[in-house]
């Protein structure tokens, strides 16, 4: 197995060749005892102080193209990755899973820098060194949590820690007097670039709350806190709450306007429906109509039949032409019977015959008196 020389290093001190040769002295060969990637997430990473690498086999320098490959296999390829990580957010977990996702075998390590070394190279944090530590060891891609890491990677932190790669983003990171601290891992080797996420870091979600401090120092007054614990002065606090109860009616303006529109969409809904009904309705009420009153309808044919009954009901009926015929009661006097019909007589022949004819006529009047 090749082994590290202590004459191969650069001049930093961080080894930059593998030697093939033993060492003068004979060396028995040693297990890999290093830590192992996480096969559950059922618990958050563990610290670098709890389980520390205290493998004594030697770790012989690889390349990346060697990692790639999966080698070596009796052990895990060392990753190592750090930042501030104020305001944990997805920038930060996608970094992360890249660092993670380097090598088919790697065990990430993420160093955490501590206030002080922050609030001297870099600026004041939202979130203490705690709760940053805390955010990453319950992230599902790391492995081990490194606190109060270095500014600056040194060769002894290297050693330490059995470090193989440093991953982070390729641009220059100028800090502590250097125009980027990752210089001398570059140079070495060592360094793995990864990808930044666009769109999201800390600085920019910082903005965001500077640029709406007004909107978020009325959100947690609403929300109780006070105008001391949010270092609000009293006529600030008073101008908040006064907008709060302005947004309020505000509010309460737009769900009434809302709701009347709802109302008013139900309302016309509901004429629509009933000018539907009304339609259909009216379309069979004059359907029927027509079919009882119209030319052909119903009740003129029962009209027609009620009006014949009535007719024949009011007119007498006809006697048969051979029914016997009544014989008049003899107490009864035979009506008299006028003759209205001039009686055709032919003219008298003579003077004589006329004298006769009158004669006669005047003798029956006076047997009818």
């Amino acid at each position: 197995m090749p082994v590290l020389t202590t004459d191969a290093e650069s001049e930093t001190g961080i080894p930059k060749s593998l030697s093939n040769e033993p060492p003068s002295e004979t060396m028995e060969e040693i297990e890999h005892t290093c830590p192992q990637p996480r096969l559950t997430l059922t618990a958050p990473a563990p610290f670098a102080d709890e389980v520390s690498c205290q493998c004594q086999a030697p770790h012989e320098k690889l390349t990346i193209a060697q990692a790639r490959l999966g080698t070596p296999v009796d052990r895990p390829v060392r990753v190592y990755a750090d930042g501030i990580f104020d305001l944990f957010h997805s920038g930060h977990a996608r970094a992360l899973m890249q660092a993670k996702t380097l090598f088919p075998n790697s065990y990430l390590l993420v160093g955490v820098c501590s206030d002080d070394l922050t609030h001297k190279f870099k600026g004041f944090t939202v979130m203490n060194e705690a709760e940053r530590y805390e955010a990453l060891r319950h992230c599902r891609y790391v492995d081990e949590v490194i606190r109060d890491a270095p500014w600056t990677l040194t060769p002894e932190f290297l050693e330490k820690h059995k470090i193989d790669f440093v991953a982070h983003d390729d641009i220059p990171y100028s800090s502590a007097g250097s125009d980027d601290v990752y210089k001398h891992i570059k140079e070495a080797g060592m360094f793995v670039p990864t990808q930044r996420t666009e769109g999201i870091s800390t600085s920019d979600i910082i903005t965001r709350i500077v640029r709406d401090y007004d909107v978020y120092a009325r959100r947690n007054l609403q929300r109780g806190y006070t105008a001391k614990e949010l270092n609000v002065s009293f006529i600030n606090e008073k101008k908040y709450r006064f907008q709060n109860q302005v947004d309020k009616m505000k509010e309460k303006v737009k769900n009434v306007e809302e709701r009347s529109k709802e109302f008013v969409n139900r309302v016309e809904e509901k004429s629509h429906d009933l000018i539907q009904k009304w339609e259909e309705k009216s379309r069979e009420f004059i359907g029927n109509f027509l079919e009882l009153f119209g030319p052909d309808g119903a009740w003129k044919q029962m009209f027609q039949e009620r009006s014949s009954r009535m007719l024949q009901a009011l007119s007498p009926k006809q006697s048969p032409v051979n029914s016997p015929t009544r014989s008049r009661s003899p107490s009864r006097s035979p009506s008299p019977t006028f003759s209205w019909l001039p009686v055709k007589t032919s003219p008298p022949s003579s003077p004589k015959a006329a004298s006769a004819s009158i004669s006669s006529l005047s003798e029956g009047d006076e047997d009818e008196k």
